[in-house]
């Protein structure tokens, strides 16, 4: 089975391939300009959103990347975006990244049905072995997220990345191997039964 595109829904949440329809929605739910504080680049424009639209659109055609909106079922609105990145099907390994969302939607049951969705296709379906995740050294937010949903942490790579405001950025890498998937998933599933009892 391909790892992409493809459209993955849940009970709350339906990850759909991005398209330039998405784009009203996503620049609404990008507004916030604590959004970007800690992703490679800023996106505060119209423009700006355009533009990251065309390379996460030239990045799917290549087949290195699968960008999705994440669109709120009660909503029927896209309030962000999350991908799966450099593909490796030699390999059976995957990352998934480039994740954000509108302030509105954390602490909700968005993102870990989201990362439900993601994770359970490629193991499931696409048969990954690795799956990781990477974020900024300082965005501690996200480093215990990315715990939370049961991923080991690997490491840092130094001086990764420039930020864009020229300070030198060191990533820190997670991974979940395909058997500790299970123990992920179960997490998850318990996770989703507190934010929605019933």
């Amino acid at each position: 089975m391909q790892l992409g595109p493809v459209v993955l829904e849940g009970p709350r949440v339906r990850l759909e391939p991005l398209r330039p329809e998405h784009a009203e929605d996503l620049l609404a739910a990008a507004a916030d300009p604590l959004v970007w504080r800690w992703l490679p680049e800023q996106v505060p424009s119209r423009a700006d959103l355009d533009r990251w639209l065309e390379e996460a659109l030239r990045a799917q055609a290549s087949g290195t990347e699968y960008p999705f909106a994440v669109v709120d079922l009660r909503s029927g609105r896209a309030v962000g975006s999350t991908r799966y990145m450099d593909v490796s099907a030699a390999h059976r390994a995957v990352e998934v990244g480039w994740t954000w969302y509108a302030p509105q939607a954390w602490g909700t049951a968005v993102n870990p049905e989201a990362k439900l969705l993601l994770l359970g296709h490629a193991f499931e379906r696409w048969e990954a072995i690795r799956l990781y995740l990477k974020t900024d050294s300082l965005n501690l937010r996200s480093r215990a997220a990315i715990l939370k949903l049961g991923a080991r942490y690997e490491g840092d790579l130094r001086n990764h990345r420039i930020r864009p405001d020229g300070s030198y950025r060191h990533s820190s890498y997670y991974s979940i191997l395909d058997t500790e998937w299970p123990a992920v998933k179960a997490g998850l599933l318990a996770r989703l039964a507190l934010l929605n009892p019933g």
